[in-house]
C-alpha cells in the first residue's frame, strides 16, 4: 500500500507516525510545503515572550530523524497543488520543479491558516502573523530590531497569547477586538476578569473596535480605528480566526461543508473512498448540538491522525466528534472551556439551565489556594450537561478537563456531585467545585433553588443582600436591602410576603441558605447564582478598556 500525506505538522505527521507502526510494509510518502514538520505551533507566542528560550525546543522531530525512525519519504519544500482522483495522482511542486506522484490511499492534513484583514496599508511588512515557525523568527527580529509598540488583531487564543508575550518581552501592547469583550469562544461576563487580568499586566484593550486601515506615520505604523484613533505600531500581528486549507480538496470535486471544511465520516473517509482527512481542515461531528462542526485544535487533531491510521490499515476506529475542550495562560489567570457557550445555545434555540459558583482551588484553610470562576450549562428537563467555562489562578485545567469527562462519559449535570476525586488541603476541598457543581445542577432540576440571573433580575423583586455590613459597605446592587443571614429569621416581618424576593450574598451560597429560609416560611423567593461577584462581572464597564 502506498500512502501520500498532504501536510506535516500535528495530523499529518502523526498519520505518518502511526501508520508506520502499524505497517512496516507500507510505503509512506509525506509533503509539507514549508521548511518544517512536526513542531509545536502552540508553542510559538511563548518561544516570542521567552518563556521556551530554544528555538529547537520547539522542533519535536526534524525530517531526518523523522524519517530513521518511522521509514518516511518526508519531502519539505513541496507543495501539492493538484488531485487527479481518476488516476489516483497528486501533482506537487517541489525544489527541482512540478512532477507526478501516484498513491493507493491519500490523506488530506493541510490544516488551517489565519484569516488576513485587508484594509488599506495591511501590505506593510510590518502587519503579520504568528502561525509558523517562520511567523515566530520574522516578529522576533522585528522586536530584536527595536521595535517597542505592538498592535494584536483579535482577541482569540491566538491573539491574548502573542500580546502576552509581547508585553513580556517590554513592548507597549494594544488588543484590538471587534466584539465587546476579549475571548469571544467565552461568554462575556466569564471573559471579564481576562480583561481585568491583561489591563493590570499594561495591556491596553480597544474593545468593540474595527482597524480600518494602516497608514505611515513618521518610523512607525498607525492602526487606524473606526473610532478615528490612531495607535502607533512597529509591529502588528493579525489573529482574527483561521480558515481551512481546503483549496485542494474543493478543486479535486471532493464534499465540503458551509465554511470550505472537507466532509468526512466518522472514519474520517472523504467522499472519495480513497482520500481520507483530518486536523484543522475537516468538519466533524457535533455531539452536543447534532449535525457538524469545525474545531481547529491541536488535541483533536492528533486523535484523529491516530484513528485515521487505524482506517487505512482496515481497523475499524471511529471518530465520534469535538466537544472543543481547550485551555488558555491569560497572566496568572487560565480560562478553560468545553461545550457551548450561552450565546451558541441560545442560537441553536435549545432549552438550557446555567448556574455560577466561586469556590477556592484548595481547602478555604490551606494557605496559597486561588477563587475559580465557574459556569456550566445543562439541559433544562434531562440535565444533560452542555457545556462550561472556567477562570481563576489554580486548578483550573484539572476541573474543566473532569467535566469535559463527564460529558463524553454522558454523565448529567447532577451526577458531577457523585464524583469521587482526589482530594487533599493542597489540591480541592472534600466537596470539590466540580462535585459543588453538580449538587447546586442537581438543586435546580430538583425544584430545591430557583436561580435567578444577573442578566435577568425580575422586575419588582425585593433584593436581599444576606452579607454581612462590611461586606456591604464595598459595594451592594443598586436598590438592595440588606439583612445578614444570621439576623433573617429575626427579621423576616420586615419583608413582605406579597413580593418576590431574590437573596444575594457574596458567591451565591448564603444567598441559597436565605432562599431556603424564606421559601419555608411562606416566601416567593429565589437565588442569584454567582451572587454580587457574578453581578460585577455582567455589570463591567468596558470603557475601563477602551
Amino acid at each position: 500500500m502506498k500512502v501520500l500525506i498532504i501536510g506535516g505538522v500535528a495530523a499529518g505527521a502523526g498519520v505518518a507516525a502511526r501508520l508506520r507502526r502499524l505497517d512496516e510494509t507500507a510505503r509512506i510518502v509525506m509533503f509539507e510545503r514549508g521548511e518544517f514538520i512536526s513542531y509545536a505551533n502552540c508553542g510559538l507566542p511563548y518561544h516570542v515572550g521567552g518563556v521556551i528560550p530554544n528555538r529547537d525546543s520547539l522542533i519535536v522531530m526534524p525530517p531526518a530523524k523523522f524519517k530513521a525512525w518511522f521509514g518516511v519519504d518526508v519531502r519539505v519544500k513541496s507543495e501539492v497543488v493538484a488531485i487527479d482522483r481518476a488516476a489516483k495522482t497528486v501533482t506537487v511542486r517541489g525544489p527541482s520543479g512540478e512532477y507526478a506522484e501516484s498513491y493507493d490511499k491519500l490523506v488530506i492534513a493541510t490544516g488551517s491558516s489565519p484569516i488576513m484583514l485587508s484594509p488599506p496599508g495591511a501590505d506593510d511588512p510590518r502587519v503579520t502573523r504568528l502561525w509558523t515557525i517562520p511567523d515566530m523568527d520574522g516578529i522576533l527580529a522585528k522586536v530584536k530590531a527595536g521595535a517597542k509598540r505592538a498592535v494584536v488583531v483579535g482577541a482569540g487564543f491566538i491573539g491574548l497569547e502573542t500580546a502576552e508575550n509581547l508585553n513580556e518581552r517590554g513592548l507597549d501592547v494594544t488588543i484590538v477586538e471587534l466584539m465587546d469583550q476579549v475571548l469571544p469562544t467565552f461568554d462575556r461576563e466569564m471573559a471579564t476578569p481576562l480583561a481585568q487580568e491583561l489591563a493590570s499586566a499594561g495591556i491596553a484593550l480597544r474593545l468593540g473596535r474595527k482597524v480600518v486601515a494602516f497608514e505611515p506615520a513618521g518610523d512607525a505604523l498607525a492602526a487606524v480605528l473606526d473610532s478615528g484613533e490612531r495607535l502607533p505600531a512597529d509591529l502588528v500581528v493579525m489573529s482574527v480566526g483561521v480558515k481551512p486549507n481546503a483549496e485542494i480538496a474543493q478543486a479535486a470535486g471532493l464534499e465540503v461543508g458551509p465554511k470550505g471544511h472537507v466532509l468526512v465520516d466518522e472514519h474520517l473517509r472523504t467522499s472519495d473512498p480513497n482520500i481520507y482527512a483530518a486536523g484543522d481542515v475537516v468538519e466533524v461531528a457535533d455531539p452536543i448540538l447534532g449535525g457538524k462542526t469545525a474545531i481547529p485544535l491541536a488535541g483533536p487533531a492528533n486523535k484523529q491522525a491516530r484513528i485515521l491510521a487505524d482506517n487505512l490499515v482496515g481497523r475499524a476506529s471511529s471518530y465520534r466528534g469535538s466537544r472543543g475542550a481547550a485551555v488558555l495562560k491569560v497572566g496568572s489567570l487560565s480560562a478553560a472551556s468545553v461545550g457551548c457557550t450561552e450565546r451558541r445555545l441560545k442560537q441553536a434555540g435549545v432549552a438550557y439551565e446555567k448556574l455560577y459558583t466561586h469556590p477556592a482551588s484548595s481547602a478555604s484553610y490551606y494557605p496559597g489556594g486561588t477563587q475559580i470562576h465557574l459556569k456550566l450549562l445543562f439541559g433544562k428537563d434531562d440535565g444533560r450537561i452542555l457545556g462550561a467555562q472556567i477562570v481563576g489562578g489554580k486548578g483550573v485545567d484539572k476541573r474543566l478537563d473532569v467535566i469535559a469527562t463527564a460529558m463524553q462519559a454522558g454523565l448529567a449535570a447532577p451526577q458531577l456531585a457523585e464524583l469521587e476525586l482526589s482530594y487533599a488541603p493542597p489540591f480541592s476541598s472534600a466537596k470539590d467545585p466540580v462535585n459543588f457543581a453538580g449538587m447546586i445542577a442537581g438543586s435546580v432540576l430538583a425544584g430545591d433553588t430557583r436561580l435567578v440571573h444577573s442578566d435577568a433580575i425580575p422586575a419588582g423583586a425585593v433584593l436581599l443582600d444576606v452579607r454581612e455590613p462590611a461586606e456591604v459597605e464595598r459595594g451592594m446592587i443598586p436598590g438592595s436591602i440588606n439583612i445578614p443571614l444570621g439576623q433573617l429569621r429575626q427579621r423576616l416581618g420586615e419583608l413582605d410576603k406579597a413580593k418576590p424576593v431574590v437573596a444575594t450574598c457574596q458567591v451565591g451560597l448564603r444567598g441559597y441558605l436565605a432562599e431556603r429560609i424564606l421559601r419555608q416560611n411562606g416566601f416567593e423567593a429565589a437565588n442569584l447564582s454567582g451572587g454580587y461577584l457574578t453581578w460585577t462581572y455582567f455589570n463591567s464597564n468596558n470603557t475601563l478598556f477602551i
